[in-house]
Formats: C-alpha cells, sequence, structure tokens
C-alpha cells in the first residue's frame, strides 16, 4: 500500500493525556490499516510549551522517534533529551511524558504497538 500525504488524515490533539497545549497530529497510518499490530502510527508536532501528559504502557507499548528539534520526555522517572534520531521505547507497565522545552517546534514519530 502507498499513501501519498494528501490521504492521510491532520487531528489537532489538545491536552494529550492531561498535558498542556496542541499538538498536530498527522496520521500516517489509520487503526484499521495497521492489521491489529498498531492503534496509531502519526507525525506529532509539539510547539514550545507543548507536552503530552505521563501515562503507562501495559499491555501496549509506544514508540517515540525524534524527527526534528527537542523534546524533554520522562522516561519511568528520569528526565532525558531527544534529538533528531533518537528513539524511546516504552512498555511493560513503565510510563512516559513529553514535553517541548526549547523555543523552536519539535517533530516526532508516534507509534503504539499492541
Amino acid at each position: 500500500m502507498v499513501k501519498h500525504t494528501q490521504d492521510m488524515r491532520t487531528e489537532i490533539k489538545k491536552d494529550l493525556r492531561g498535558g498542556s497545549g496542541e499538538i498536530k497530529t498527522l496520521h500516517l497510518l489509520e487503526q484499521g490499516e495497521l492489521l491489529g499490530k498498531c492503534s496509531l502510527c502519526s507525525r506529532m508536532t509539539l510547539l514550545p510549551g507543548v507536552s503530552i501528559g505521563e501515562h503507562p504502557h501495559n499491555p501496549d507499548a509506544e514508540i517515540y522517534y525524534c524527527l526534528s528539534g527537542e523534546i524533554t520526555v520522562g522516561d519511568n522517572g528520569e528526565q532525558k533529551i531527544l534529538h533528531a534520531g533518537d528513539i524511546m521505547f516504552t512498555g511493560g507497565g513503565d510510563s512516559h511524558w513529553a514535553k517541548n522545552l526549547s523555543s523552536e517546534p519539535a517533530e516526532m514519530l508516534a507509534i503504539v504497538i499492541l
């Protein structure tokens, strides 16, 4: 399957998982296209100050892959910074959060695996 950008759905997610601000979400693939393997495959844009609240993953898991900018993340209680090319995996009951503390927009690929 090939899917062109103009065929992808954009959604604005407000205060995601108890976070703050609006996240522009480009759904690269919809749930029905993921063959029951994932529930999310999206490119997310976090403007400065925007965050995703802390949340656990069990039995699912989530991948954050930083595409551009700088994203501060909570990795099971530890704060770290993702730069373009860095990846984070959360599963097995661990929790995470994300926030753009920089002065520039940041983008990441988010994939929730079932």
